[in-house]
């Protein structure tokens, strides 16, 4: 039992560290807003993570197994707003001077609530995050040994998450890296826009 615990913990962290579209949203906004901002972020992601992990308590690789096409939608359709979210950066990419002197910020949502959406809405359009719950964690909830601990597996995914993307935007919004943000603006809004936008086209092309 104890092995299968630390497993999961040990696969969950592979998982999280893996760059994806999250990473890049918190990073982003680490960077380029405040640690506020980005903590809404990062609180809208792991809601995303929870809804995940409840969905595949309830069986969600069964319901993939019976309604194939169901995932292929969710994967479609995820693949549109990622494609959506990296043309929205590319667009603030392109707009910025690089001459300017004075900080620029991404084009973000202002309020508060839209940062909590977009960090929930990545999670849930994230090709991971279907792939993942809807496979490699069910194969957690298969084991007979920890059919009593299934609720102990939700904590450990949904615990492990924010404290990791809350480890990473204290680490982007440390002044060295918005300086940096501050000096190439420009290109690391075209770079993070050109990866959410290929994401979202290999995710569309390739389901």
């Amino acid at each position: 039992m104890i092995t299968a615990l630390l497993t999961l913990v040990f696969i969950h962290f592979c998982a999280l560290i893996t760059p994806g579209p999250d990473f890049f949203l918190v990073s982003q906004t680490a960077i380029s807003r405040s640690r506020r901002q980005a903590v809404l972020v990062v609180i809208g992601i792991t809601v995303a993570v929870m809804t995940w992990a409840t969905l595949a308590l309830l069986g969600l690789n069964i319901i993939f197994e019976k309604m194939v096409w169901l995932k292929q939608v969710l994967l479609v359709v995820g693949g549109l707003y990622l494609c959506w979210l990296g043309l929205q950066m590319l667009r603030s990419a392109f707009a910025k001077k690089t001459e300017a002197t004075e900080v620029v910020v991404l084009e973000l949502p202002q309020s508060d609530m839209k940062f909590f959406l977009k960090g929930l809405l990545t999670n849930l359009s994230n090709p991971k995050a279907v792939i993942y719950f809807g496979s490699v964690f069910s194969l957690f909830l298969a084991n007979p040994a920890l059919d009593h601990l299934h609720w102990l597996l939700f904590i450990i995914i949904s615990v492990e998450t924010l404290l990791w993307f809350l480890f990473v935007v204290f680490i982007f919004s440390l002044p060295s890296f918005k300086m940096a943000y501050q000096n190439a603006a420009k290109w690391i809004d075209g770079i993070s826009g050109g990866i959410f936008t290929t994401f979202g086209l290999y995710l569309i092309t390739h389901r």
